[in-house]
């Protein structure tokens, strides 16, 4: 049979571990709600480069792959927080 004490030392310790994951993931939110309007702010001079970028681009993968057979599409990749 495991000590009480034992048993509820290691309890308050896991406790104060999911504390401090709780805080550290809050302070993420908070950063995020930060910086959140401004990557969902699109300028018409911001869209007007980005196409600019993406043409060239754009350009060289349409005549690269006219002479190459097609790919499979890649998997997109959700990141996750540790």
């Amino acid at each position: 049979m495991k000590d009480i004490h034992e048993v509820l030392r290691i309890k308050q310790a896991k406790y104060a571990q999911l504390g401090k994951q709780i805080e550290m993931l809050q302070q993420a939110a908070e950063k995020l709600r930060e910086v959140a309007p401004l990557l969902a702010d699109v300028d018409d001079d911001d869209s007007a480069i980005l196409t600019e970028v993406d043409e060239p681009v754009a350009a060289k993968a349409a005549a690269s792959s006219a002479g190459a057979p097609a790919k499979p599409a890649a998997r997109a990749v959700t990141p996750r927080w540790p």
